[in-house]
């Protein structure tokens, strides 16, 4: 393999047809990539690269131990994970945002600028899949809430009695309003980003830095 061969870890789901497609305007080859294909790895001979489709919360972990030079992964991975890989370019796509969200009839009281109290939620519990997101939110306000960690159906834990409120991830608020729960504060935006591996960027800088900028000029 030249020194301009490059592996790109793209995530399964959603986000992967939008990330092939910028890949193809960016000069990236990746029609032979078939979404609803078994297959997780897909060499691109005419382009140099090849593509290997991962879970989007292994993406990082590929990147950062440098199985793949480059990979797109949410902001939100990124920011729960906190591992040591370059962040190049906001790829614009796969939008979410984090809330704060609590039962209807538990919700805090108003403030005068129509924001929530947050202070009573003090000392309180949150089911999140994101404790480390749950936990940098209300440290900042100077709060101490318990993150629970759940891998699904993390909507169900405030009807239990497993905790007061959820911090999770929302686009359009559906799955909260089913649930019955609130919106009462927001966290962060997320969007999907083109990371890199530290020593790859710097090994193979040309390449990368120059897809980064094909794609950057695409958005």
């Amino acid at each position: 393999m030249t020194k301009n061969f490059i592996t790109i870890a793209l995530p399964k789901g959603k986000l992967l047809e939008d990330s092939v497609r910028l890949l193809n305007h960016a000069g990236i080859d990746c029609r032979s990539v078939e979404e609803d294909s078994r297959k997780l790895m897909f060499e691109l001979t005419g382009s140099e690269a090849r593509i290997i489709i991962c879970r989007p919360t292994d993406i990082p972990t590929y990147v950062e131990y440098g199985a793949a030079d480059i990979g797109f992964v949410g902001k939100d991975t990124l920011v729960e994970q906190n591992l040591d890989v370059a962040e190049l370019v906001d790829l614009k796509f796969g939008y979410c945002r984090f809330v704060v969200a609590m039962p209807e009839e538990t919700k805090p009281p108003k403030l005068a600028d129509g924001s929530y109290d947050l202070s009573v939620l003090n000392h309180k519990r949150a089911a999140t899949k994101f404790p480390r997101v749950a936990q940098m939110f209300f440290s900042e306000r100077g709060m101490q809430v318990t993150p629970i960690k759940l891998h699904g159906n993390i909507e169900l834990a405030p009807r239990v009695g497993l905790a007061e409120m959820i911090v999770d991830i929302v686009s359009t608020g559906t799955t909260l309003r089913q649930n019955k729960l609130v919106e009462i504060a927001p966290i962060m935006e997320a969007t999907t980003r083109m990371i890199a591996n530290r020593v790859s960027y710097r090994i193979k800088y040309e390449r990368i830095q120059g897809l980064a900028e094909k794609i950057r000029e695409l958005i």
